[in-house]
C-alpha cells in the first residue's frame, strides 16, 4: 500500500506541475484576436492566481471533509482547536525544539491561539499574492527554462528570509550548496544567447531586457523565501496538517487578490499592468471575451495547480520532505526539457553546465537530508531497543 502510495504521488506530482508549467507559459505569450488579424498578451496575474487559488481552497476543502475523522469538530478539521493541542503537546515541544520554544510555551500569555494562527496564514497569503505576479512578469524578459532554473534555486532566499526574519542558521553544508546554486545560475546566464521573443513587445530588448526579467524573479524569489520560512514556524508551533494550511493559505489568497482585482487601481506595473481606469478584473474578463483561445490554458493552470497542491501535501505527510525534494527536483528538471522540446528554445553546451551545477547542488542537499534521517532513525531504533530490553 506504501509503494503504491508514493507511486500514486509521484505521478500525481509530475503529471499536474508538467501540465501546469506547459500552461503557464503558454499564457505568457500571445493570444490571437477573435478576428483573427491581431494578438494580445494575457496580463492579468492576479486572475490567474485568483483562479487557482480557489480551486485550491475548494480541493483542501473537499480532501479534509472526506479524509476527516467522523464525529470530529469543525474546529478541529480546519485545524482552529489551538488551545487543546497547546496544552497536549506543551512538554514535549519545550523538550525537542529548543530554548526559543521553551519560552513560547512556559509563559501563558503567549499560548498560540487560532487568531494568531489565522493572522500567520494571512502573512502567507500576503506574500503569495505579491510574488505571484512577479514571477508572471518575469516570463516578458526571460525564457522559461531561466525561470525554472531560477526557482530551483529556493535554498537561497528562504535561508536569507530565515535568518532575517526568525534568526535560524544553518550547517555548513547549505553554505556550500548556496554557493553551488549561485555559481550554476551564473554560468546559465552568462552563456546564453536566446532572448524571449516576448520582450520587444514590452519595448525592452538585449542585456537590459534580461535585467529586469531577473530583477523580478528575484522579488519573487525573496517573496517565495519568506513564505516557506513561515510555512516551518507555523508547521513548528501550532502542529496543522498540509491540508488545513492548503486550505488557509488559498482562501486568504483568493481574498486577497479578489479585492485587488475588483478596485479600480492606478498603472502599477506588474501588480496592476493595465493603463486602463477599469478593474484587473474587468480587463481580464474583456481580453477572455475577445481571445477565448485563453480559456484552455487559464483552465489547464487553475485546475492542475489546484490538484497538483493536493499531491504534494499528501506526499509530504506520508513520505516526509525528503521524499518530497527529490520528486520536486526531478520534476523541474524535466520541466525544463519539456519546455525546450515544447517551445523550441536552444540552449548552449554552457546553459546547460550551468543547470547540472544548479541540480548537483541541490542533489548534495538531498544527499545530506538522507544521510541525517537516516542517523536519525538509527538512533531511534537503538532507544526502542533500550526500552525493550529494561
Amino acid at each position: 500500500m506504501s509503494v503504491l502510495r508514493l507511486g500514486l504521488c509521484v505521478l500525481g506530482v509530475y503529471s499536474m506541475f508538467l501540465l501546469w508549467a506547459v500552461a503557464q507559459e503558454r499564457l505568457s505569450v500571445p493570444f490571437q484576436y477573435i478576428d483573427g488579424q491581431s494578438t494580445d498578451k494575457f496580463k492579468s496575474a492576479l486572475f490567474l492566481g485568483t483562479c487557482q487559488s480557489f480551486l485550491s481552497s475548494l480541493s483542501a476543502l473537499a480532501y479534509i471533509v472526506i479524509r476527516g475523522k467522523s464525529g470530529s469538530s469543525l474546529s478541529s478539521l480546519l485545524g482552529l482547536n489551538i488551545a487543546s493541542l497547546t496544552q497536549a503537546n506543551g512538554s514535549s515541544n519545550a523538550k525537542t525544539n529548543g530554548s526559543s520554544n521553551t519560552k513560547v510555551s512556559g509563559h501563558a500569555h503567549s499560548s498560540p491561539t487560532s487568531k494568531v494562527l489565522l493572522l500567520r496564514y494571512l502573512q502567507i497569503s500576503a506574500f503569495i499574492t505579491v510574488a505571484a505576479p512577479f514571477g508572471f512578469a518575469a516570463l516578458s524578459y526571460i525564457t522559461y527554462p531561466t525561470m525554472v532554473l531560477g526557482k530551483s534555486c529556493k535554498l537561497v532566499p528562504v535561508m536569507l528570509m530565515n535568518f532575517v526574519m526568525y534568526r535560524r542558521r544553518f550547517a555548513p553544508h547549505k553554505y556550500v550548496v548556496v554557493a553551488m546554486v549561485t555559481a550554476g545560475i551564473s554560468v546559465f546566464m552568462g552563456f546564453g544567447n536566446e532572448q524571449p521573443s516576448k520582450a520587444s513587445s514590452n519595448g525592452e530588448q538585449g542585456s537590459h531586457g534580461q535585467l529586469i526579467g531577473v530583477l523580478y524573479l528575484v522579488i519573487n524569489l525573496i517573496l517565495d523565501g519568506a513564505v516557506n520560512s513561515t510555512q516551518d514556524e507555523v508547521f513548528v508551533r501550532y502542529k496543522v496538517t498540509g491540508q488545513q494550511m492548503m486550505l488557509w493559505i488559498n482562501l486568504f489568497c483568493t481574498l486577497l487578490s479578489t479585492a485587488l482585482g475588483t478596485l479600480p487601481l492606478p498603472h502599477i506595473p506588474v501588480l496592476h499592468p493595465s493603463s486602463s481606469s477599469q478593474s484587473e478584473f474587468a480587463n481580464a474578463i474583456g481580453f477572455i471575451r475577445t481571445h477565448p483561445s485563453v480559456i484552455g490554458p487559464l483552465v489547464q493552470f487553475s485546475l492542475t495547480g489546484a490538484l497538483g497542491q493536493l499531491f504534494i501535501f499528501e506526499t509530504l505527510q506520508h513520505f516526509g520532505s525528503l521524499t518530497l525534494v527529490m520528486i520536486t527536483l526531478t520534476r523541474k528538471m524535466f520541466t525544463m526539457v519539456l519546455s525546450v522540446v515544447v517551445y523550441d528554445h536552444k540552449l548552449t553546451f554552457g546553459q546547460w553546465a550551468g543547470a547540472g551545477i544548479v541540480f548537483g547542488g541541490i542533489s548534495v542537499e538531498a544527499w545530506v537530508k538522507r544521510k541525517e534521517i537516516h542517523a536519525k532513525r538509527l538512533l531511534q531504533e537503538k532507544e526502542k531497543a533500550k526500552i525493550k530490553s529494561l
